[in-house]
């Protein structure tokens, strides 16, 4: 199945089952005094079903769905535990200290879920318009790569040309540059200023060199150009990877308060009678 058309299917499903969810809960509230159990249960169960979602991003020779299938499962199974959530607590804020501890933590995985979803969708567009996407691992070994290539002309200049502007300029303006990722916040904001400001500068040294060191120069400013673009993929890769930390380690803290939760509901609620 085409992705458009998981999306819409899951979409319509979950508009569905929501709609139903809430019409038979409202249906027979008086009938089954028990139902905040049975809520509190297919919700519990639906979070430890979305959290496999993690082990299967890591399993991916098992032959299951697909995961483009699994990730539009976790995005409308995720929508659906709001419906659940809802419900169970009768559409009304909870109190107690550790019910709103519970609420509360329900509600940061749901929002870093949603925020997720967006970057997940954002960034591999972004980075196509890069050059394709750079894995991670291996972003600080091209970087050494260009700053050693970098280095080897700026150096080179100072025999070829008897003069030592290009030199100079690579310690003073870029080294610091190449040495680490930078303006990873203005990446992911898509400012270029940092970039553009470098390649001024370029220019105006242009201006004091002949021919054979403008050439060395163009070869620097393409460099420059390159280690920017690996920025920008550091910078949105990186993005993901905190995000994951903290979107999983949130994932298990509600699970393990659910637990909890249910451990305290049938030890003093009577949930075992």
């Amino acid at each position: 199945m085409r992705y458009s058309n998981q999306r819409r299917v899951g979409l319509i499903l979950f508009v569905l089952l929501s709609a139903g969810i809430i019409w038979e809960c409202r249906r027979y509230a008086g009938v089954l005094p028990r139902l905040p159990y049975l809520t509190g249960w297919v919700l519990f169960a639906l979070m430890v079903l979305l959290a496999v979602y993690n082990g299967r991003k890591k399993l991916p020779f098992l032959p299951l769905l697909s995961s483009e299938a699994w990730l539009q499962f976790h995005i409308y199974a995720g929508l659906l535990t709001g419906t659940l959530f809802a419900v169970h607590i009768s559409y009304r804020i909870p109190s107690g200290a550790f019910n709103v501890i519970l609420a509360s933590l329900y509600f940061l995985v749901m929002f870093s879920g949603i925020v997720g979803l967006f970057i997940s969708r954002e960034i591999p567009k972004r980075l196509t318009t890069r050059g394709g996407e750079v894995l991670f691992e291996r972003i600080p070994s091209i970087r050494l790569q260009l700053r050693e290539r970098t280095e080897k002309l700026a150096l080179a200049s100072v025999s070829q040309a008897r003069a030592g502007t290009i030199a100079d300029f690579y310690w003073r303006e870029l080294s610091q540059f190449f040495e680490e990722s930078k303006n990873v916040v203005g990446h992911l904001l898509q400012r270029r200023r940092p970039l553009n400001n470098l390649q001024m500068k370029i220019s105006d040294v242009n201006r004091y060199l002949n021919a054979d060191e403008r050439a060395t120069m163009q070869q620097i400013a393409d460099l420059v150009n390159q280690k920017d673009g690996l920025d920008y993929h550091y910078a949105h890769q990186l993005l993901l990877k905190l995000w994951l930390f903290v979107h999983i380690p949130l994932t298990y803290s509600l699970l393990i308060f659910s637990l909890a939760h249910i451990v305290l509901v049938f030890a003093f609620s009577g949930g075992t009678r």
